[in-house]
């Protein structure tokens, strides 16, 4: 439900302090339509969930009348759960019925801009350009609606010769100067703490901008406790190892404050994996895939929504780490099943990419891995290089992991190559990621071709490079992390020791991770560290607590406590 109220701010002594331009209805006063060449999703609201569709309480006052004040809330709710599609058919709806409303025009962009997610397609820039277009020629605007979408505007502004990230940091400076300017405005607070968050640098191990962006949404949440934008930017402000403690109590309240958006369903698993509380994340990510369903049946979408496989891939993760490969196998033939999907996003590309070689690699069935082939459905992986290593890295460590040296040999080629063309497209931050993957390739390779210690040194620096990086929001870990690499590389050196303190240096960063658990373990028992050991086998065996937990490590973490406790009994 969403609930409007006029902000104390616009009132003093019960009277109303200033009068808002009014962005009135058709057939009340002579207002020109939008051009027809400007395009906006239209229709029904497509979401499920509670019958009176819940997203959240949200009071963002605009010029117009009772009815267009109730739908901009609505539409303002829609894009704080980032249900962007639908938000533009509520801004939409407003613009049909008064075309002169300048904010919902800003709205149209908004939903173009997604700050969080991939940057716009060229279409979406277009689109949002010419919105802000005819935000700005809109005649009656009051100074605070003028200062939102010149906000927005700083965006959009020679989009086609300026790179995201320098336009990010734009939208991000004017929305500081709209919270300074309007400080009683709770949204411009949140929506410049949504700035802070989307151009944070994902190398800045300082955190600067999230913890600014964290103080102004927790010095808001007692006032607001049903906000969507505050737990939800929550979330994403503290989706770091370092910071995720600090957003738990969010992730445990988004879902029940917005429970008829899937992605308020799904979204809190970003903290439950972040922390390893692996039930939490399996059913917050079952509700987020089947209320995906729902909205792509409501929809008439053909096949699956995206939000869906996205879901899938967190689930697939929670599984593998709870050692229960039984739904893990479930979650990866489903996807595999998938024929059609809408839309064809960047985090479906991942989705595709990420699963299967997920599966083979925690698994460590190399031979799987060696033969992976990037899945089809309706996908134009030319599109996706970012994703599409993710494959060649699986199959780089299956064939060398194998003893395969040559045939890994030519999954390295393919790395650099994809690497190149990120770097060629100016994406830095997803070439660093691939070289990550690149360098621990090589490592694995090295080893296959008898090079023990150049294996070791370049699979330090694949640990020491990912330590560096960010992971990407659309995953809910690296495919397989570096450092747990090194630690498995080390032991398999038989250095149980420094295996061991990587296991543990990893672990902080991957809490629960049953593959770090398990290594730790055996190192710990190879160094002579019984104790140590048996804390170890024993969270293992805690976080493998699922019914279709049958890795065979399981039984050795068992075997283990066993003995010991009749040694020590």
């Amino acid at each position: 439900m969403t609930i409007l109220r006029l902000p104390p701010w616009l009132l003093v002594g019960g009277l109303l302090l200033l009068r808002l331009p009014a962005c009135v209805e058709k057939g009340k006063v002579e207002s020109a339509k939008p051009p027809t060449t400007f395009s906006m999703l239209r229709g029904p609201i497509s979401m499920c969930g509670p019958a009176d569709q819940q997203f959240g309480t949200v009071d963002f006052q605009v010029s117009g009348s009772k009815t267009i004040q109730a739908d901009f809330a609505l539409a303002v709710a829609l894009l704080h759960s980032f249900e962007y599609d639908e938000a533009e058919k509520v801004f939409a709806r407003i613009i049909d019925r008064a075309p002169d409303c300048a904010m919902a025009y800003w709205g149209v962009a908004m939903c173009s801009y997604h700050p969080l997610w991939a940057p716009p397609t060229p279409a979406e820039l277009a689109k949002g350009a010419q919105a802000v277009a005819l935000a700005q020629r809109q005649p009656q605007q009051s100074a605070r609606e003028a200062a939102y979408i010149g906000a927005v505007a700083a965006f959009y502004r020679d989009y086609q010769h300026l790179d995201h990230r320098t336009r990010t940091q734009r939208f991000e400076q004017a929305m500081a100067q709209v919270a300074a300017r309007f400080p009683t405005d709770p949204e411009a607070a949140i929506f410049y703490a949504l700035a802070l968050d989307a151009a944070a640098d994902p190398a800045d191990k300082s955190f600067r901008k999230q913890r600014k962006a964290g103080a102004i949404l927790e010095g808001l949440q007692p006032q607001m406790p049903r906000h969507p934008g505050i737990v939800h930017y929550l979330i994403h402000t503290y989706d770091y190892p370092e910071l995720a403690a600090l957003a738990l109590p969010a992730a445990r309240q988004y879902a029940s404050v917005a429970p008829s958006s899937a992605h308020a369903q799904h979204m809190p698993s970003h903290i439950f994996t972040r922390l390893g509380l692996w039930d939490e994340c399996i059913a917050s990510n079952l509700a987020a895939a089947s209320s995906a369903r729902c909205y792509a049946e409501n929809a008439g979408l053909r096949g699956h929504w995206d939000e869906e496989l996205h879901a899938v891939d967190y689930l697939t993760y929670s599984y593998l780490q709870q050692g229960d490969n039984r739904r893990a196998r479930q979650q990866v033939s489903y996807l595999a099943s998938m024929r059609e999907v809408s839309p064809m996003t960047f985090k479906v590309a991942y989705a595709f990419a990420a699963v299967p070689a997920r599966y083979a690699l925690e698994n460590k069935q190399w031979a799987a891995a060696a033969r992976l082939r990037p899945q089809r459905a309706n996908l134009d992986w030319a599109r996706f290089p970012w994703q599409r290593a993710i494959t060649h890295f699986a199959r780089a460590l299956g064939h060398a992991r194998l003893g395969q040296p040559d045939s890994a040999r030519r999954e390295v080629g393919q790395l650099r190559a994809l690497r190149a063309a990120l770097l060629a497209e100016k994406d830095a931050y997803k070439a660093q990621q691939v070289h990550v993957q690149l360098l621990a390739a090589e490592g694995w390779l090295l080893l296959a071709e008898h090079r023990p210690a150049e294996a070791r040194q370049r699979l330090e620096q694949a640990a020491a490079l990912e330590d560096q990086t960010a992971k990407h929001p659309v995953t809910p870990g690296e495919v397989l992390p570096a450092r747990e690499q090194l630690a498995d590389l080390l032991l398999q050196l038989d250095d149980p020791a420094a295996a061991l303190a990587a296991y543990e240096a990893d672990l902080q960063q991957h809490p629960n991770r049953f593959n770090g658990l398990y290594g730790a373990a055996v190192a710990a028992e190879r160094s002579g560290d019984l104790a140590k050991a048996q804390d170890y086998y024993q969270r293992l065996t805690e976080v493998a607590h699922a019914t279709g937990a049958g890795r065979p490590e399981v039984g050795a973490a068992r075997a283990f406590l066993a003995k010991r406790h009749s040694l020590l009994t």
